[in-house]
This record gives C-alpha cells, structure tokens and sequence, in this order.
C-alpha cells in the first residue's frame, strides 16, 4: 500500500512545485512520527529515488534539512540518509558521482550540496568525505571533534562506519590503501578514527586488523619503496612538513582550496556542531534545574 501510495505521489511530483510539497510533506511526516522513520523510512526513500531521481531527491532533502529547527531530528534523518546512500543499490549511480567529486563537476557540486546538512551530524560528514576521496577534509574534522562529540550514540555511527568499511561499496578505498605513499591522508583519517574507539570494542579490532594488512611499501615508478619503519603510518610523518592534496600530489601551498572544492567550509560544519552543543547544554541545565527543585 505504502508503494502505491508512492507511485501516485511520485506521478504528480514531476512538476518542480508539487516534487517540493511533496518532500516537504515527507520530512514533516518523519518529524512528527519518529517510528515512521526507523520502520519504513529506507523504503519511502528508495523508492522515492527510484520514481524521481536520487540526486533530485537527496538535493532536495538536503536544502530542508539544513534549515531545520529540530536539530535532534535533523541529525537522524541526515544519519538516516547516509546509511541509505551507503547500503542501497538504488543510489549506486549517486555513489559513483560523489566517488568523482575532485575530478568531476558534477560530483562536486552534488558533494557541496550534501554537505551543508550532514554537518547535523559528525559521522555522517566522515562518512561522506570518505566516500568522496576527500581524505585530507575527513582528518580535518576528526581532528575537530570535540569531547560532547564522542558519546554513545556517536560512537554507535562509528562502528557501523567501520563495519561498512568491510563491504563492496568502499572496496576502491581498501585498496588505495596498496599504495600508502600516495594515499596518506587516507590513512591518517583511518588512524584517527582507531584512535577514537575504545580498545575493547570489535570494531576497534576489524579496524586494527585491516590497518595491520596496509603494506609497508609503496610503488613509485616500477620501483618498491620501503617506509623507513617499515610501518605505513611513518609515510604521514615522512611528509608531515608537506601539504598534500585530496589526490596524494605534494604540494607546498594549496590552502583550503583543492581542486575546485573550498574546504575551508570546515567552519560550517563547526558552526553547526557547536548548535547542537548549545541544544545539548541547555538541556543539561533543564534538567540539574528540574533536579534541584524536586529535593
């Protein structure tokens, strides 16, 4: 019933106006009832994709997400669509184009365009740097988080990311991992998410174990080249006095500008977490207040 329902919705959405309402109408549905969401909010959103077209949907989406007053629900549904962007064959196609952002303008503009509402949340923004190869920009913000950041729920994000990190979907990523020289910002960006899971955690393992199988090698003009150390991450150390761009050339000042995308938007992402920080906060003090009353 639900996909019927979809269909007629859908036919009538070819028009720009009525594809607006009717997205619009969607978030507020989600909104409302949060249950909606978690039973069947994958399969409102692929099929959507499917009858309208998964960057029209998703940009879409995107432009009201970012406005959103309900910051708690903005950050679950931008979680919510990550994981559909990630999981389902229906935006494979949205995949491949975000996997181009730094050599295709189209990728990039639809990475710059996702970007503004999955700053809602930290892992989602991890995630989508590393699906788009901007490995340099997914260290600047795991270096950015902050101790309200690492709690339960983000921690929860973060090892459903490394158990994807296993499957089909990023297989171009492990295997860049073949050339640590090249890829160094990639791995610093993996490191830096080891470091932020607890030791005693099976994703902390998964993560370790794959980190272990990077070779201490490199291939550079036909030639093996041995990190000093033997260890990859000595490569990151290596060139710590370089700058290196999103696609491993060393350059000595490429600033926040690489290849066509400003990175320096890491100030929006900062922007937005620290609303959330503020949200969280208040309703700290709510509480200790309702506490103290009560005794």
């Amino acid at each position: 019933v639900v996909l019927l329902v979809l269909d007629i919705h859908a036919c009538i959405a070819q028009d720009p106006l009525h594809f607006r309402q009717l997205v619009v109408f969607l978030v507020h549905n989600f909104r409302i009832d949060h249950s909606l969401l978690e039973r069947r909010g994958a399969l409102i959103i692929r099929r959507l994709c499917v009858l309208l077209d998964a960057e029209r949907v998703y940009r879409e989406l995107s432009t009201i997400l970012e406005g959103e007053a309900d910051l708690d629900f903005a950050c679950v549904m931008v979680q919510a669509l990550n994981l559909i962007l990630l999981t389902s064959s229906e935006l494979s196609e949205l995949r491949e184009l975000l996997k181009q952002s730094l050599v295709n303008a189209a990728g990039k503009d639809l990475f710059v365009s996702l970007y503004a509402s999955w700053c809602h949340s930290p892992m989602a923004i991890i995630s989508l740097c590393l699906l788009a190869q901007t490995y340099q920009h997914a260290c600047a913000v795991i270096q950015s988080l902050v101790e309200e950041d690492i709690n339960a729920k983000f921690l929860v994000q973060l090892d459903k990311l490394i158990r994807l990190l296993e499957t089909p979907v990023f297989a171009y990523l492990r295997l860049q991992l073949l050339e640590p020289r090249q890829y160094i910002w990639l791995l610093k960006a993996l490191y830096g998410l080891l470091m932020l899971l607890p030791q005693q955690s099976s994703a902390f393992k998964v993560l370790r174990r794959r980190l272990k199988t990077v070779p201490s090698y490199s291939f550079d003009g036909g030639n093996l080249k041995r990190a000093a150390s033997g260890n990859p991450y000595s490569q990151i150390l290596h060139h710590s006095g370089s700058q290196i761009t999103e696609d491993g050339d060393i350059d000595q000042d490429n600033g926040n500008l690489q290849n066509g995308i400003n990175f320096a938007s890491l100030q929006q992402f900062k922007q937005m977490q620290q609303q959330h920080h503020m949200l969280a906060k208040s309703r700290a003090q709510s509480r200790n207040s309702s506490t103290s009353l009560l005794k």
